[in-house]
């Protein structure tokens, strides 16, 4: 059982260019004690992501110059960060979309609009094994 001590530890990147679902990610987060990490697009995450190190990632897949599958697929080819959980983010929760997720190396779905459990409920099973070590 992890304790929110632990989460402490975990920083947890949120991508998405709208500011509500940010907002809404940083409270539901920060209330189970994650330290969560914002950006806005794909640019602003990758220059975030050396400083940072997230435990793991929400992508958003819409998004303004580079969208979430060719963040995500940035992230998975990168030595340093091949290994982080990358969850998609999308309000589509179509066939096509989980598919491309997948192809560029995402390791869940969450479709938009989240509640508080199912994102911490993901964050959960993709960072446990972390906390073990």
């Amino acid at each position: 059982m992890t304790t929110a001590r632990d989460n402490a530890t975990l920083k947890i990147m949120v991508i998405d260019d709208s500011s509500t679902i940010r907002r809404s990610a940083e409270i539901f987060l920060g209330q189970a004690g994650y330290q969560v990490v914002l950006a806005d697009d794909g640019f602003d995450a990758l220059a975030k992501l050396h400083d940072h190190k997230p435990a793991l990632i929400f992508c958003d897949i819409l998004m303004p110059r580079l969208d979430g599958y060719q963040t995500c697929a940035l992230i998975k080819k990168s030595s340093r960060f091949h290994a982080t959980p990358v969850v998609m983010l999308s309000s589509k929760d179509g066939l096509f979309d989980r598919a491309r997720g997948a192809m560029v190396g995402s390791d869940a779905y969450l479709t938009k609009p989240f509640t508080k459990d199912s994102l911490i409920k993901i964050v959960r099973e993709h960072t446990e094994r972390m906390l073990a070590e």
